[in-house]
Formats: structure tokens, C-alpha cells, sequence
């Protein structure tokens, strides 16, 4: 139940990523296509408004369908439209006209070639082969020759579009994180509020509702018990705890290795703080997130850093095992999984969104004039080597710790 839990928390997340692509797009004039969360083949699907929305049966991700995302060329022409062309010989003549306005950069005149050789739709005798191609062709370049074809659009528009992606998990982990620092995450205080099954805390007899008086023998605040604990490099520790008014010995207890740091196993309340601090610690904790993110990127490219990349399978599990400690946790991890998606997607490379971020100020800075797509193109493949690297590491680091 916790491993569905957790998936449903990344579907969640990508689910707000998208959102925001698709809201933003609308609102800025770049009427969006399709809507889905995962990849089709399609287990659902409805079409309002002339907009698609589906849920793929690959459970990979999502995606916001853009009109017109690349500057259209002859060589499109071509591509969907060959296997009718060789099939219908008619189609020459509108064809050449189109891939002619297509090279001399006459969009009225290939928007009326494309609108004529849709036209004749009903009146050839197409293979399925070739009539998907001719379906596809019309719609893909009626698209890219459309009013609201995205690579037309003011840079701004194009921007906000894009941005909006990682802008939308960004504002969710400000959201949860305040919640959270609202409602008990902001100061901890002496207080047992949790202890985890199969660990050191729970076989010594802690129970949620202690307060912790000492740790050894010597007392401690709050902020001591953790680094008290840590401290003992895995010997034994005995707790000192108040119980119903009486002060009750516990231990030893012998701390083990989780995460770089010794624990035994309990989390302790916390104290809600005020609407403004929590609003604040929120993003104090994300830009510290933000910059150790950073840093872990950066380590990898050093040839560093390798164990600290993980895959939606060690996500998934980390997302379960925070399910198992308590609602509060599963948000935290939730919210903390929210911004490295955010951070990820806007590293700049094709075809992530950072990618498109700075593609779009270059076309903005050359005037409007588009990138050749060639360029496009190599520098997705090398985003996709990069991508697909850091998911083929991470799978070996989560594998390696299943």
C-alpha cells in the first residue's frame, strides 16, 4: 500500500509539472494540443475543446502537446507526406508549392498549398500507411504554420510557457513546506513523536508521547539529541525519558549507520511556527536544497558523487519508506522529490525545459530568427545521452541498495 501511495505522489508531482505548462501556454496564447500524464499508447482519453487529455500506458512521465514547437522545413514535407505522394501522383503539384513556401519563408503561401492538399483528403485512395502519414503531415504542419505555433511567439511567451513547468514543483514544495513548518515541522522540541518498527528505539521499549530527559546520563535540549546521539559512532546508548511523571531508564541501545549519521530510530514533535516564519524557513530550506543539488551535480561531473544519484525506482522506494513514518514525512520527502524535479528539468539541455529556456533567448537575442533544426537536434541527442546516463546510475545505485 505504501509503494502505491508514493506512486501516487509522483504521479502528483507530474501531474502539477504539466499542469503548469498547459494553464501558463493557455493563458499566453499557445493553445496546447494534447494533455497526458505518461506516455501513449492511451489507456484513456477525451478530447474538449479541440484539446486532448489522456493517461498513458507508459508510466514515465507526461507531457504538454504545444503547437508548432519547431520552425516547420521542406524535409517535413517529405516526411509525412511520401508514402501518399508515391501512392496519389495528384498531390505533386500542391506539394512542391508547399515545400517551396516552406524554403523561401512564404507561410501564406504554404498554409494555402497545405489547406489544398487537405482538401483533397476525400478524394484519394490511400494505403493506412500512407493516409496516417497524410493525417499526421496536415496536422503537424497546420500546427506549425498556425497563429499560435510556438516557435512564432514572443520570446516572453515562449519563456513563460516553458518555465512554467519546474515554476509549478517549485511553488508545491513552497506550499507543502510551509504546511509543514506550520503545523509542527519548525522547532523540535524533547518530545518522542514517532518510532520506526525493526530499529534500536523500538526494541529498547520507546514509545511515541516521551520526553526525552538525557541521553547517557547527560542532559539535553531538543537540538542536542540527534548530535548526542550520531556522536556514539555506534555504541551503546542508554535514554533517560519522563513517562506518565516517572522517569524511566532506557538501553543501551546500539545506533546504527543510516544515511551518513548514527540513529536509533524516532522522530521527535515539533512546534508550529507563525505564517510568516514558516513562509520563510520554506525558502530558506529550498535555496540550501537548491545549492546542495547543485553541488551534487556538479561532484558528478568530477567523477564524484556517483552514490547520490538515484533512480524512480529509489524514489519510489524512499517515497514508501516515508509513507511508513508518517504522513508528515511522506510530505517532506514529497516536497524535496517536488524541487529536484524542478531542478532537473531546468538544466540546459535539450529536451528538457532548461534546454528550451535558452534556446528561446538565443532565437530572442538573433531577432526571431530560428535555430536550424539540425542544431536542435544534435544537442537533444546529447541531452538524451545525459539524461538517460543519470537514470542508468542511479538504477545501478538503487540496485545496489534494494
Amino acid at each position: 500500500m505504501s509503494i502505491l501511495i508514493a506512486l501516487a505522489g509522483l504521479g502528483l508531482l507530474i501531474f502539477v509539472h504539466e499542469l503548469g505548462h498547459f494553464s501558463v501556454a493557455r493563458a499566453v496564447g499557445l493553445r496546447p494540443r494534447r494533455f497526458y500524464i505518461g506516455f501513449p499508447p492511451a489507456i484513456a482519453k477525451t478530447t474538449r475543446n479541440g484539446i486532448e487529455y489522456g493517461i498513458g500506458a507508459i508510466p514515465l512521465g507526461g507531457f504538454v502537446k504545444i503547437p508548432g514547437m519547431h520552425r516547420p522545413t521542406a524535409g517535413d514535407v517529405d516526411q509525412h507526406f511520401g508514402p501518399a505522394a508515391a501512392e496519389a501522383p495528384e498531390l505533386a503539384g500542391p506539394l512542391d508549392r508547399l515545400r517551396r513556401g516552406l524554403t523561401d519563408d512564404d507561410l501564406g503561401s504554404a498554409r494555402a498549398a497545405l489547406e489544398e492538399i487537405a482538401g483533397r483528403r476525400e478524394s484519394l485512395t490511400l494505403s493506412p500507411l500512407a493516409l496516417r502519414g497524410f493525417d499526421r503531415g496536415v496536422g503537424e504542419l497546420g500546427d506549425a504554420l498556425g497563429p499560435d505555433a510556438y516557435w512564432r511567439a514572443a520570446t516572453w511567451k515562449r519563456l513563460a510557457a516553458i518555465a512554467a513547468g519546474p515554476g509549478a514543483n517549485v511553488v508545491l514544495a513552497l506550499v507543502l513546506l510551509t504546511i509543514l513548518f506550520a503545523t509542527g515541522g519548525g522547532r523540535a522540541t524533547t518530545t518522542v513523536d514517532t518510532v520506526v518498527a525493526n530499529t534500536p528505539a523500538k526494541a529498547i521499549g520507546l514509545r511515541a508521547g516521551d520526553e526525552i530527559l538525557a541521553v547517557n546520563g547527560v542532559p539535553v535540549q531538543a537540538s542536542q539529541i540527534s548530535e548526542r546521539i550520531n556522536a556514539s559512532k555506534g555504541a551503546p546508548i542508554r535514554l533517560t525519558v519522563e513517562r506518565d511523571g516517572s522517569r524511566v531508564e532506557l538501553g543501551p541501545a546500539r545506533p546504527r549507520l543510516q544515511e551518513g549519521r548514527y540513529r536509533i530510530g524516532f522522530a521527535l514533535a515539533g512546534e508550529g511556527l507563525g505564517l510568516a516564519e514558516s513562509a520563510w524557513q520554506s525558502v530558506r530550506v529550498t535555496g540550501l536544497v537548491t545549492k546542495e543539488i547543485g553541488a551534487s551535480l556538479g561532484r558528478l561531473v568530477t567523477g564524484e558523487g556517483r552514490d547520490e544519484i538515484s533512480s524512480p525506482v529509489g524514489i519510489t522506494q524512499a517515497g514508501s519508506e516515508a509513507v511508513q513514518q508518517g504522513t508528515d514525512n511522506f510530505l517532506w520527502v514529497l516536497a524535496l522529490i517536488s524541487l529536484s524535479l524542478a531542478l532537473l528539468n531546468m538544466l540546459p539541455l535539450l529536451p528538457l525545459d532548461g534546454g528550451h529556456v535558452v534556446f528561446a533567448l538565443i532565437e530572442g537575442a538573433r531577432g526571431g530568427r530560428s535555430v536550424r533544426r539540425e542544431v536542435y537536434e544534435r544537442v537533444s541527442a546529447v541531452g538524451i545521452v545525459f539524461v538517460v546516463l543519470l537514470f542508468v546510475i542511479g538504477l545501478s545505485n538503487d540496485i545496489g541498495r534494494l
